[in-house]
């Protein structure tokens, strides 16, 4: 059969051996149905019609054996690797069916501390931003503002200031802060949002890759260097319990160089024991390219043509960053 113009663009972009340039994708979150307070986060339907176009046009691969293969100078053509972190509950329940389904293999990189009923500090302010009773939720005694929730835009909006603002604050003022909005929300948070340890384990035991992804999703530059290192290293402990395997890959929470982490902490993942590491910069790996900071993309556009085009101009990009 003749190769369609889309994948004969990524083959001659990607082409087997040395040459080739590796394409990881990321995601989050796959919901059940449209969630209006979640719009960049596909649904299951959005979802499978996109890893139906991957699977045509690419060649998917584990990222381990990704890594392995780049390593040796050994890609295939159009070679793709498809990664979730976090460790959302939706990844095992509405995307992993779909990835079985497609034959499509995956990496889960689970942030080991939300297990079994925990729940992220993002996650605790949209939800608490959804349930609030009143036009208004002030948070002033927080040291943040008072914010218009009463339509969906202000809610919408909302969040994204509200997420802005705490990012980058001290982590145990951010849990503290993010504990003190959950109480200005109308009745109880959902404690079901994350992965248990058994479905975790599910994931692994049919053949889908876990990594790690620290214990509590800090900003590692945010810490000093002894409480990164135990960070890093307890949650790849405990997800090694939790699926009686070594845990190989790693991703840097939010994942910017130089930003999110440092020289210091691909240094301290080398040392623990890691084959690789993820960043969330653009772009593609190639001959040469440091394995303990691939570069991540996930392309937003719906419509398939804009989707396919995303991936060309990923796969144009130069040099992606790094520390």
């Amino acid at each position: 059969m003749r190769m369609s113009a889309l994948k004969l663009a990524f083959h001659l972009l990607a082409p087997p051996g040395p040459r080739s340039r590796l394409t990881v994708m990321t995601f989050h979150r796959v919901l059940l149905t449209h969630d209006p307070l979640r719009t960049s986060e596909p649904d299951a339907k959005e979802f499978e019609a996109r890893m139906r176009d991957v699977r045509r046009w690419f060649n998917g691969l584990p990222l381990s054996e990704a890594i392995n293969r780049l390593r040796d100078g050994r890609l295939p053509a159009r070679p793709l690797a498809i990664t979730f972190d976090d460790g959302y509950a939706d990844n095992h329940s509405v995307a992993f069916p779909i990835l079985q389904r497609l034959g499509l293999p995956a990496t889960f990189f689970v942030a080991s501390s939300f297990l079994d009923g925990g729940r992220m500090w993002n996650d605790t302010v949209i939800e608490t931003v959804r349930a609030h009773p009143d036009r208004d939720l002030d948070l002033r005694d927080l040291g943040l503002d008072r914010y218009p929730v009463s339509t969906l835009e202000e809610r919408r909006a909302a969040i994204q200031q509200i997420l802005s603002t705490l990012k980058y604050i001290e982590t145990g003022r951010r849990a503290t802060v993010a504990a003190a909005i959950a109480q200005r929300a109308s009745g109880s948070l959902p404690n079901d949002l994350m992965m248990t340890s058994s479905q975790v384990a599910e994931l692994h035991r049919n053949g889908m890759t876990i990594g790690a992804h620290t214990a509590t999703h800090p900003i590692l530059l945010k810490l000093t260097s002894a409480a990164a290192r135990d960070e890093i290293a307890s949650g790849k402990a405990v997800l090694e319990q939790i699926i009686a395997a070594p845990v190989t890959l790693f991703a840097y929470p939010n994942g910017r160089p130089g930003q999110d982490y440092g020289r210091e902490h691909v240094s301290i993942v080398k040392e623990l024991g890691f084959e690789g590491a993820v960043s969330t910069s653009w772009g593609v790996s190639g001959n040469g390219s440091d394995l303990f900071q691939i570069p991540r993309f996930t392309p937003w556009d719906r419509a398939p043509l804009k989707y396919a085009i995303r991936f060309i101009q990923n796969l144009l990009r130069g040099r992606y960053p790094v520390v």
